[in-house]
């Protein structure tokens, strides 16, 4: 059986983590659980939310892509690919471009690459107020370069992903499914 990783990428509020969690409960597919060595928050348990490591077991795993942010380590691994593919023969996982060019790269034919797209800015903006962010959170986030580089489908991408434009959300759910009847 052919093993898979849906890689959900693009701009915040582009609708990553609808998508994500609408394979789940859909298509029954595998969260990949990332690492981090930042302590838990409440109500975060380890092995569902992330894998929570010292910085003497975080080094243990064999990272796709790895970051350090506040002074905390995150990275998604093969060894969590593995262990949400015990669950499922497909897997998803949410990243920024820069993350899903790397499984691009690393997994080849494994990764199926999404990208999700919003034509309008201020709707990305009208989507993290609902969500609860605050206006000073929401200006940070739509201007840092990382937002500014995830708004566009990377050249390393194009071609190697399935572009959706995330408008409506009954629309993106069918687009989805096609992509899904496509790479099964």
């Amino acid at each position: 059986m052919k093993r898979l990783v849906y890689v959900i990428t693009g701009a915040a509020g582009s609708g990553k983590t609808s998508v994500q969690r609408y394979l789940i409960e859909k298509y029954h597919m595998s969260k990949v659980i990332t690492h981090t060595t930042r302590a838990p928050r409440q109500n975060e348990r380890d092995g569902v939310d992330y894998y929570f490591e010292s910085p003497t077991t975080f080094p243990q795993n064999h990272y796709l892509e790895q970051v350090q942010y506040s002074s905390n380590q995150y990275g998604s691994s093969y060894e969590g690919i593995e262990r949400a593919w015990q669950n499922s023969s497909n897997a998803v996982i949410v990243l920024d471009t820069k993350g899903a060019i790397t499984y691009a790269n690393e997994l080849g034919d494994q990764a199926v690459i999404i990208f999700m797209q919003v034509a309008d800015f201020a709707e990305l903006a009208e989507r993290m107020k609902k969500r609860g962010d605050s206006p000073e959170l929401i200006e940070q986030r739509l201007a840092s370069p990382e937002n500014q580089r995830d708004l566009h489908l990377p050249q390393e991408l194009v071609g190697k992903s399935h572009v959706i434009s995330n408008v409506d959300w009954e629309a993106t759910k069918q687009q989805v499914d096609q992509v899904i009847t496509e790479t099964k």
